[in-house]
């Protein structure tokens, strides 16, 4: 139990930057967690919880707060399309093992993906 209680309170990205010894289980566990950030899934839960948190799809005039602080990350209110830059696309250079690696490089690149055509409608005009 005290090794399920270590991951559980190491796992989260606003612990990254911690200094403490990972265990290959703490490794696995958070790059299943952070996966599931990335890719297409991690697109449609994006936007669920920017929706839920009333957060606008995207402002050009707000920035990315890239280097937050663990409160200034949790009391956020910024766009969602800046989520991908405050958190998404940082998470490829996180994963601790080669599969998790593996896995993050193709979901980082949908998501790359994903925001060049999300500029290219924003930037048309046109609202359909």
């Amino acid at each position: 139990i005290e090794q399920i209680l270590f991951i559980i309170k190491h796992i989260s990205f606003k612990n990254k930057g911690e200094t403490i010894e990972k265990t290959k289980e703490l490794e696995i566990v958070q790059d299943a967690d952070r996966l599931d950030a990335m890719g297409a899934i991690g697109i449609a839960r994006t936007f669920n919880f920017g929706g839920y948190k009333n957060n606008p799809i995207y402002n050009p005039d707000i920035q990315p707060n890239i280097h937050q602080t663990k409160e200034e990350y949790k009391k956020s209110n910024g766009t969602t399309i800046n989520h991908f830059y405050e958190k998404l696309l940082l998470l490829k250079n996180l994963m601790n093992t080669d599969k998790g690696r593996e896995l993050a490089e193709e979901r980082h690149s949908f998501m790359l993906v994903f925001l060049e055509q999300f500029y290219k409608e924003w930037d048309s005009g046109l609202d359909v």
